[in-house]
C-alpha cells in the first residue's frame, strides 16, 4: 500500500501548524522579554529614585528627594502595572508551548506512519522480487530438467530404436 497523496497532504498541513504554533511562540516569547525586560527598568529606576533620595539627605537638595520620590512612586506604579501582565504573558507562553508541543506530536505521528508505511512497502516490494526470482529460478529449472528429460527421450529412441533393428538384422 503506497503512502496516499492524503497522508502527504496531512504531513503537509501539520508542518504548516507547527510553523504557525512556533511563530506564535516566538512572538509571544519576545512578548514576555519584553515585558520582563520592562519590569527590570521599573525595578532599576526604583533603585535609582531611592539613590537619589538618599543622596540628597546628605546633601540637603529638596528638589533631588522630590525627584527621587517622584521615581520611586513611579517605578512602583510600574511595576504594579506590568506584574499582572508579565503573569498573564507566562500564561499565554506556557499555553502556545503546549499548543507547539502538540503540533509537533501530531507532525511526528503523520511522518512515523509515512516512514512505516513506507517500510512496509519496501519489505513487499522485497518479497514481490525475491518471489519473482524464485519463479523464475523454479521456471528455468523445471524447463531444464524437461529439456534434459527430453532431450533424453529423444536421445534414447532413436539408439533404441536403430539397436534394435541391428539387433533383429544380426540375429536374421
Amino acid at each position: 500500500m503506497a503512502v496516499s497523496r492524503a497522508l502527504r497532504r496531512l504531513l503537509r498541513v501539520r508542518n504548516l501548524e507547527e510553523g504557525q504554533c512556533r511563530l506564535a511562540l516566538d512572538s509571544a516569547l519576545g512578548e514576555l522579554s519584553r515585558l520582563e525586560q520592562a519590569l527590570e527598568a521599573a525595578a532599576e529606576r526604583g533603585s535609582q529614585g531611592r539613590r537619589l533620595v538618599e543622596a540628597s539627605a546628605v546633601s540637603g537638595e529638596l528638589a533631588d528627594r522630590l525627584a527621587g520620590l517622584e521615581e520611586t512612586r513611579t517605578a512602583t506604579r510600574h511595576s504594579t502595572i506590568l506584574a499582572p501582565r508579565v503573569a498573564a504573558a507566562e500564561l499565554h507562553v506556557a499555553r502556545l508551548r503546549q499548543e507547539f508541543l502538540g503540533k509537533r506530536v501530531e507532525r511526528r505521528q503523520a511522518e512515523t506512519l509515512i516512514e512505516k508505511t513506507e517500510a512496509q512497502d519496501a519489505i513487499e516490494a522485497g518479497r514481490h522480487a525475491q518471489q519473482a526470482l524464485d519463479d523464475w529460478y523454479r521456471f528455468g529449472l523445471h524447463r531444464e530438467s524437461a529439456l534434459r528429460k527430453q532431450d533424453q527421450v529423444e536421445a534414447d529412441t532413436p539408439v533404441t530404436a536403430s539397436l534394435g533393428s541391428n539387433r533383429s538384422v544380426r540375429k536374421s
